[in-house]
């Protein structure tokens, strides 16, 4: 199951007591502050690891806390230091506070990581002649993950263009494919070879439709999994077998993607017109061709295989 969406608890440990202790023998009789420092509590660290692929985990688990320090002890000792919580990620998660909405750290890249969640101070012991203190709490908080998917390729277009079909055909991702409408329901990850040396990570997203910028048709939930990417392949039926126009389908996913985000709607596309083994295609195609001008797309058969070979060389030439 793939989930790309949680709201956890996090609780950073608390710092320990400090020792109020007075050290006493037989020269000494009124005794000498000898209180130690309580440890610092344990804190929160979020990390990116390869390892994690969805936030599936964080469904059956929500609560997570650090240790707390150990109060200090007379002679001086301090107490131990509370051990800290790695909670492991997906690259690519965004971390936000659930309560203001505030961005607290984007984990793009495998590795990354961040403290969500500081532990308190140790107290301070009477040993430097100060009253001792109590450790103070460790921060807590309640926060959203959100991931977004890193790949360098994201497949676009209207529900039944074809997109699941195309993926299936140029790496070895297997969505479910059927000829209805939201098929995909969740995003799905394959992996293309370019070249001998070169494979990339394409993303094939749920089909977009009108207001999907708005949340319609879940779009906020679905467009966010293409923000990363360098290129996008808009799939635009040229059958119109749902009885919609080819070219007012790609002008609208346009329009939601300028809608939802300018900068996503400035990223380079390779138009593809696919399922041109229909016979209604041909006359499609040549309305297209018409209001698209002079701009380039290229045309295929997710279904034969025709076209794909001139597809993945657009890409590679896009790539580099």
């Amino acid at each position: 199951m793939f989930i790309d969406e949680a709201r956890i608890y996090v609780k950073a440990g608390d710092g320990g007591d400090g020792c109020n202790s007075l050290y006493r023998d037989r020269v000494n009789r009124i005794g000498s502050p000898d209180g130690g420092f309580g440890g610092d509590g344990g804190n929160i660290i979020f990390e990116a690891s390869t390892h994690i692929h969805t936030l599936l985990d964080f469904q059956f688990r929500q609560h997570f806390s650090a240790d707390s320090g150990l109060n200090g002890s007379s002679n001086h000792k301090k107490g131990r230091r509370g051990e800290d919580a790695h909670i492991q990620v997906p690259p690519g998660t965004v971390i936000k506070d659930a309560a203001t909405g505030l961005l607290l750290r984007d984990l793009a890249k495998p590795g990354d990581s961040v403290i969500i969640a500081k532990g308190g101070k140790g107290g301070s012991g009477n040993s430097r002649g100060r009253e001792a203190l109590k450790g103070a709490l460790g921060e807590e908080k309640t926060v959203a993950l959100e991931l977004k998917l890193i790949a360098e390729v994201g497949i676009i277009g209207y529900p039944n263009a074809g997109k699941s079909t195309l993926i299936s055909k140029i790496s070895g991702a297997r969505p479910k494919i059927a000829s209805y409408p939201f098929t995909t329901k969740e995003p799905v990850l394959g992996m293309v070879k370019l070249h001998e040396d070169h494979d990339i990570l394409v993303a094939d997203i749920p089909g977009l439709i009108e207001g999907a910028h708005k949340g319609k048709g879940l779009g906020h939930k679905f467009l966010r999994h293409i923000e990363r990417t360098k290129i996008l392949v808009h799939i635009v039926d040229a059958a119109a077998i749902d009885c919609r126009d080819p070219y007012s389908d790609y002008v609208n996913t346009n329009r939601e993607l300028k809608e939802y985000s300018k900068e996503l709607a400035k990223r380079p596309q390779i138009v593809v017109l696919n399922k041109i083994d229909c016979p209604q295609a041909k006359e499609n195609l040549k309305a297209f061709k018409k209001k698209f001008g002079r701009k380039k797309f290229i045309k295929i058969s997710a279904i034969t295989g025709e076209g794909i070979k001139e597809l993945l060389a657009e890409l590679s030439r896009k790539i580099g």
